[in-house]
């Protein structure tokens, strides 16, 4: 069966029934439709990112953490550019001194 996908504003909104409005996570599960262990997944999740922290290997629910998320990747990525360019220019510099 293959595994659904839910936007993160559905699962910041079903969590934030749990954390926020007060329903039991059984309630919560069945008025969206969704699993129990997924609600715990997304109710654990919201509670880290709302504490501030970003969570390293899921998408992100809050509009926040997703930004950071993207941000934290750009950096990645220039950093490994960062270091191709250094090697690239060693190199270069070490053959124009050979000629």
């Amino acid at each position: 069966m293959p595994k659904k996908h839910y936007p993160p504003e559905f699962k910041q909104e079903t969590a934030s029934l749990v954390l926020d409005q007060g329903y039991t996570r059984k309630a919560a599960a069945q008025a969206m439709g969704i699993g129990p262990t997924a609600l715990d997944r997304w109710v654990k999740q919201l509670r880290l990112e709302r504490n501030g922290e970003t969570p390293e290997k899921a998408q992100a629910i809050t509009e926040t953490q997703r930004q950071i998320q993207t941000l934290k990747e750009q950096v990645r990525r220039l950093e490994r550019e960062k270091t191709i360019l250094k090697k690239a220019t060693a190199l270069l510099m070490s053959e124009a001194a050979s000629v």
